[in-house]
């Protein structure tokens, strides 16, 4: 964690004598900070900058090397003074996250207080904007979903995050299928938002085909909806096959003795709850591969990944090419699930951009910026 926090403090010396002096504090700090590092430092950094935004600022720093003995970085401490003025050296925005409900969480580059409706989700303001939805892997916490928002913030967009529980998942009816008809319900009552960007990883494709599935139930007003999508993106997408092997390692990542518990308890799960739970994974799988959403698709996919397998990935491809749907294919030879972005960071967002720039989405961002 040192080298972490010496990073950054090699950046902020660079800036000014104000920015030195801050660091010479951050530095202090080493990688065992505990309670009495706060009890130490705390009145002296206090005493010496007797301001309010030095207090927050001190909080924050403290956030960013002591927290449970992990090194864990808040991106609030790029709204003190201090540090506002490293944004540029150091790569960092000022993000602001809401909580909309409990699967929803709302990213912006714009300081607005936003409520939804819980019955509509409609929001009590129209943010006229690009919009991009992440439909989140199993799991994902909140540092790592937020990489992928900011691939889309600096064009200008706003970012929804649509997460799902493992109990959620296990128990459709009033778990997966709520979520999906909430989220329809977001892209129905906030049509101010365009173009929509979807892009999902793993359990998310199921996710987003649950929102399918409902969508043929009133294509007369759910279509026109999903005409809106702009372009689909999906990073390692598990279909139903692989959903006992995605959530044992979701659940339980480090332990293999746990992982295959809970992949045996998954597999029972879908064999004895077939009218609960796995007839709606198979009728969400069909959709999704015959999918009425005709957004051109991008597939980033692994050939060690188990969860999100090239060949159901391959086959999705072929399908909606044989549809007429503009589609990309990338596959990387090793890279682990869901962390394509991680390993190969440059083919990555090469991809990513070729796929965006080809739908029309990030070329007209720009010129929208500009003007």
């Amino acid at each position: 964690m040192l080298h972490i926090c010496l990073s950054v403090i090699n950046s902020l010396v660079a800036l000014s004598p104000l920015c030195e002096e801050h660091a010479a504090y951050l530095g202090s700090i080493h990688a065992r900070s505990t309670l009495s590092t706060r009890e130490k430092y705390q009145p002296l950094f206090l005493k010496r900058y007797q301001a309010s935004e030095m207090a927050t600022l001190w909080q924050n720093t403290l956030n960013f090397v002591v927290q449970n003995g992990k090194c864990r970085f808040h991106r609030n401490v790029l709204n003190c003074p201090l540090l506002s003025c490293a944004a540029n050296i150091v790569g960092f925005r000022n993000i602001h996250f809401q909580e909309l409900n409990k699967n929803f969480k709302y990213i912006s580059n714009e300081k607005t207080e936003l409520k939804v409706d819980p019955v509509t989700m409609k929001l009590n303001k129209r943010p006229d904007r690009p919009l991009c939805i992440i439909m989140s892997w199993m799991m994902a916490k909140p540092k790592h979903t937020q990489k992928y928002a900011e691939l889309y913030l600096p064009y200008g967009f706003d970012v929804v995050i649509v997460s799902c529980s493992p109990m959620q998942l296990m128990w459709p009816a009033k778990g997966s299928k709520v979520i999906a008809a909430d989220l329809m319900k977001f892209i129905e009552s906030n049509e101010n938002f365009g173009p929509l960007v979807v892009h999902g990883f793993s359990v998310g494709a199921y996710l987003w085909a649950e929102l399918l599935v409902q969508s043929l139930g009133d294509k007369r007003r759910y279509q026109p909806q999903l005409d809106r999508v702009a372009a689909q993106v999906w990073d390692s997408p598990a279909d139903i096959y692989e959903i006992p092997v995605g959530l044992s390692k979701a659940v339980f990542p480090k332990n293999k003795l746990l992982q295959t518990s809970l992949r045996t308890y998954a597999t029972t799960h879908m064999k004895v709850f077939h009218n609960v739970a796995t007839k709606h994974y198979m009728r969400a799988t069909e959709v999704y591969h015959d999918t009425p959403c005709h957004a051109p698709g991008l597939f980033l996919v692994s050939k060690t990944d188990p969860v999100g397998t090239v060949e159901r990935s391959r086959r999705a491809y072929s399908m909606w090419v044989d549809m007429g749907i503009r589609c990309n294919f990338k596959c990387w030879d090793k890279s682990p699930h869901v962390q394509h972005y991680i390993h190969h960071p440059e083919e990555y967002l090469a991809a990513l951009h070729h796929h965006l720039e080809e739908c029309g989405i990030f070329r007209s961002q720009k010129l929208r910026m500009s003007l």
